[in-house]
């Protein structure tokens, strides 16, 4: 599972880079900061867990992988 707790850092350091920047953010900005945190909340206390079976471990990686996304989407969003 180093894949995912690759994915895991990669998630935890995007995140702290744009929480820094989101008090300078739009209100839309905002609002897709609050959705993405509801799904860091989940993929989070996840990722934690023992993945022993393959489903679990690939649905997770799934969720974070789309995270991964949305973060940078909102990160290139705010450098404008």
């Amino acid at each position: 599972m180093a894949d995912l707790h690759d994915l895991n850092r990669d998630l935890k350091k995007l995140r702290e880079e744009l929480e820094l920047k989101m008090h300078l953010a739009s209100m839309v900005a905002k609002q897709e900061w609050q959705e993405l945190e509801s799904r860091w909340q989940s993929f989070s206390s996840r990722a934690g867990l023992d993945e022993s079976t393959e489903g679990v471990g690939d649905a997770l990686e799934l969720l974070g992988e789309e995270l991964k996304k949305s973060y940078k989407r909102l990160k290139a969003a705010l450098k404008t």
